[in-house]
């Protein structure tokens, strides 16, 4: 189930595709001009355990193939001449007229901890007029996938972890969630300490000016969801001059702590609650999982209830337990194309088989059918806990959750114990949220969704609002799902098209639908 600021659809509706190899390197690189480096361009192999597995990127559809290299860039950024790391990169040249290439796209998918290198051939096709005057290209942040992404437990750990039961309702099952939440990050430390205090997000935006450089651009095209939002805020933060046409969809509000944004997801996601549950019971068919919306959530709280004591089949040999079928729930609200599985797993769970919610919630967690997991989780706690200074005790979280069973009583005990999960965490947290403030960027395009469960509508403002007087231009789409771009409504893609190949900028406030 998604903490503050977690993973973007995107990122665990296809698990696919490659990269090279990347890692720390214990030698010191001395004098070298890292802006200097020589990017190594190859057909890209099949990703790695920790990018989700699967094949190789197939050709992209004119034939050309997905190139992928290796960047290296420091460590630690405030030692730039010591040990450095690898940032694995993608790219799909650009397909048009070379005359008229304006330099490269960058892509940030969210989570934090998605691979861009996996997502981005995953959804070339839906940027095929971005490609016409760009580069496209993408990668693993520092920490991800083979950007010396962070390990914590093995799978089998893993399977037991997401298993346990993460809404504790006594003394008891408290103790036994704070433990393995411990034991946890103790993983994560043993296993990752020399990477883990180097993964904030100003570390990956320093890595993001680097790339812009290596790659021969004089200024930073960007299309960043979700996380990705902040990001690339933080980027044009630390580099305003540097901003070149840039578009955020699915917006991070960048004004809240992380109590506030997990709070804030508590009404997302039972906004698109019921908008599920408006929309099935409205059709002209029988909704086959309630009769009326508030019929079909009486009906999901009455399993998830039944679930806490007795858990059903799922995906042998683990069962379908409250916490895995509140975890399916939440992915299947990502996108309105996701609908229909949420139906179906109900439908499911209702006749006492428990496949598709698991389904749906190994899909969150980063788990293949093969049983090995990506480093999603391991990489988007790491990188929130870097980044936000709050630690929250098991007493604050139990005194608030009045307040998140308010904002959702399905979510918010879910998204209130999620914020244990940096308690005892290695590295201390570096604020209470981003600075985004861009006085003298370029404009960049902000694409709020109305109906987004995981990054809120009222996020987009917040973002306009931050990144200063003549930066940020709101763009709001009427819609369902998380993000606007990939919904292919045409009003939108429009508009960021617009911008980003022609440099037209919309009227502030249009509002697609």
């Amino acid at each position: 189930m998604p903490s503050s600021r977690l993973r973007a659809a995107v990122l665990t509706a296809v698990v696919l595709l490659s990269s090279l190899v990347a890692g720390c390197s214990d030698d010191d690189s001395g004098d070298e001009d890292l802006t200097a480096q020589e990017l190594h361009w190859k057909d890209c192999p099949a990703p790695s355990q920790a990018e989700g597995g699967g094949s190789a990127p197939s050709p992209l559809p004119d034939g050309d193939a997905w190139q992928c290299a290796t960047m290296k860039a420091p460590l630690n950024w405030d030692d730039p001449k010591g040990d450095t790391l690898g940032i694995a990169l993608i790219r799909a040249e650009a397909s048009g007229d070379p005359g008229r290439r304006i330099g490269s796209l960058l892509f940030n998918f969210g989570g934090p901890g998605g691979s861009g290198v996996t997502t981005l051939p995953a959804f070339g096709e839906d940027y095929a007029a971005l490609r016409t005057r760009y580069d496209l290209v993408s990668f693993d942040p520092r920490g991800v996938g083979r950007s010396d992404g962070v390990r914590c437990e093995n799978d089998q750990q893993l399977d037991a972890y997401f298993q346990q039961d993460m809404t504790p309702d006594d003394a008891a099952e408290r103790t036994t969630l704070l433990d393995n939440t411990k034991e946890f990050n103790a993983a994560c430390e043993k296993n990752s300490e020399k990477v883990l205090p180097h993964v904030r997000t100003t570390d990956a935006a320093r890595d993001m000016d680097l790339m812009r450089q290596v790659l021969g651009d004089a200024k930073m095209h960007y299309f960043g969801i979700s996380y990705g939002t902040e990001l690339g805020g933080v980027y044009a933060h630390l580099f305003p001059r540097t901003v070149g046409r840039a578009v955020f969809d699915a917006v991070v509000d960048p004004t809240q702590t992380s109590e506030q944004g997990a709070l804030g997801q508590a009404r997302g996601f039972q906004r698109a609650l019921d908008n599920y549950a408006e929309d099935c019971t409205s059709k002209a068919e029988d909704c086959p999982v309630g009769d009326t919306p508030a019929d079909v959530k009486n009906r999901i709280a009455r399993l998830l209830a039944q679930l806490d004591v007795q858990p059903l089949p799922g995906v042998f040999p683990r069962e379908l337990t409250q916490s895995a079928a509140t975890n399916g729930i939440a992915q299947a609200l990502y996108s309105q194309d996701f609908w229909e599985y949420l139906t179906e797993g109900l439908e499911q769970a209702y006749d006492g088989a428990g496949r598709t919610l698991m389904l749906l919630s190994d899909s969150m967690n980063g788990r293949s059918e093969n049983g090995e997991y990506s480093n999603l989780v391991p990489a988007n706690i790491a990188i929130n806990c870097a980044d936000d200074r709050a630690r929250y005790s098991p007493a604050y979280v139990e005194g608030r959750l009045p307040a998140f069973r308010a904002a959702s009583p399905l979510f918010g005990d879910f998204l209130a114990w999620g914020m244990v999960s940096c308690t005892d965490w290695a590295v201390p947290g570096a604020a209470d949220h981003p600075d985004v403030s861009a006085p003298g960027s370029a404009p960049i395009l902000v694409v709020g969704n109305t109906g987004d469960p995981a990054t809120p509508y009222e996020g987009a403002r917040k973002m306009v609002d931050a990144l200063g007087a003549g930066v940020g231009v709101e763009l709001t789409y009427k819609g369902q799902g998380h993000g606007a771009y990939d919904s292919k409504n045409r009003c939108v893609q429009a508009a960021v098209n617009g911008y980003l190949l022609d440099g037209k900028v919309p009227a502030a406030g249009t509002v697609c639908s």
